[in-house]
């Protein structure tokens, strides 16, 4: 009786399958609506990338003021505390930080307005200083012989290809009268709105945890930028007295000008400080009676910056906002690329902004990682 049950029960059981098999019956890795999810929000992707860079004309101070305004918001919610309304507020705050803004651009002006007016005299200086460099001219001027390049009499022995870049940069650099008016309306209006604007955001969710959700997400993303500026205006103002300690210890013409002008660039992380880095060589060529002397401020001020940048930024903002190189670097070049120098400028509040969304809406729980 047992054998026959067994023989029944062997019967019914399905038999186990082969491992080729179970390979054939196993799922792709990447399935045909993997392909195509992915496939959607890359076009999604090219999309919004192509038209914030078509429209760069409006997204740029919309984005530029509202990323502002968020930043200068706490400072709002400070004047409010004594009796201030917000709207009197948004415009004191708005009014503090152009005069600011002027007063860095009258720094910086003076000191290019006079070299302006000495350029003939300093390209007679910056002959007799660059000897040094007449025998490797000289090498290049016998390699261009060699492959049959010549030189016309009078004209330079370096050939370089001429490029038509100097109305093109202007013209990419320079705001129009619209945008810089979208710019301060957007501001201002923004600022002053910002209370009822966060209510109606909040409110748009339904259910009690969504709206919790967005409201600590729009707390998140206020309080960090607004500590982001703080504390890179800070370390960016000693960075700019130090720069100007750093000018006027060796003898460079108008110490105040460059540090503002150091301070104003420190704002755009890695590329802001390598600018400033050239315009320091290059100001104390022109100025230093020797080569080698012209260069003792730019040295200076790169090891400041290096101190700077790896050292107290990290140990400060690191604190709050874990800010990866790459990702920050990466950000810069695609930024810059769309919408110029206030886009470098935007990219680190951006990023910022795309880490605080990451860790409210997609959490890691598990910090291991998987085995093989």
């Amino acid at each position: 009786m047992a054998d026959v049950r067994r023989e029944v029960r062997d019967r019914i059981r399905p038999a186990k399958p082969s491992p080729d098999e179970q390979d054939e019956q196993q799922p792709p890795a990447i399935g045909q609506a993997e392909i195509v999810s992915f496939s959607l929000i890359a076009l999604l992707i090219i999309s919004v990338v192509a038209v914030l860079y078509v429209a760069r004309a409006f997204f740029l101070p919309t984005v530029t003021a509202l990323v502002i305004g968020t930043m200068l918001s706490p400072a709002a919610k400070f004047f409010e505390r004594f009796g201030i309304p917000r709207s009197v507020s948004a415009v004191l705050i708005v009014s503090a930080t152009c005069a600011a803004l002027a007063f860095m651009v009258a720094l910086i002006s003076a000191p290019v307005m006079e070299w302006t007016t000495r350029l003939p005299e300093l390209g007679s200086s910056l002959k007799d200083k660059f000897h040094v460099f007449d025998r490797p001219i000289a090498f290049w001027h016998q390699l261009q012989a060699l492959f049959g390049i010549t030189t016309a009499p009078g004209e330079s022995s370096l050939l370089l290809p001429k490029i038509e870049w100097v109305q093109p940069t202007l013209e990419f650099l320079s705001p129009t009268f619209t945008e810089i008016l979208l710019f301060f309306a957007v501001l201002v209006l923004f600022i002053a709105s910002w209370p009822d604007l966060r209510r109606a955001l909040v409110l748009n969710f339904t259910g009690h945890d969504s709206r919790l959700r967005a409201l600590r997400i729009l707390n998140a993303i206020e309080s960090n930028l607004g500590g982001y500026l703080l504390t890179v205006t800070l370390i960016n103002m000693g960075l700019g007295i130090a720069t100007g300690l750093i000018c006027a210890a060796t003898g460079m013409p108008n110490p105040a000008g460059l540090g503002a002008l150091a301070a104003t660039l420190n704002y755009i992380p890695i590329i802001g400080p390598i600018v400033m880095f050239v315009v320091l060589a290059a100001v104390g060529i022109i100025t230093a009676s020797t080569l080698s002397g012209g260069l003792v401020a730019a040295a200076a001020f790169a090891a400041v910056a290096f101190i700077e940048g790896h050292f107290i930024t990290p140990m400060i903002i690191g604190r709050r906002l874990e800010l990866n190189a790459l990702a920050v670097f990466i950000a810069i070049a695609f930024w810059t690329w769309l919408w110029g120098p206030m886009g470098a400028f935007l990219s680190s509040p951006i990023l910022i902004v795309g880490l605080v969304l990451k860790e409210h809406l997609m959490p890691v729980k598990d910090t291991q990682l998987p085995g093989d």
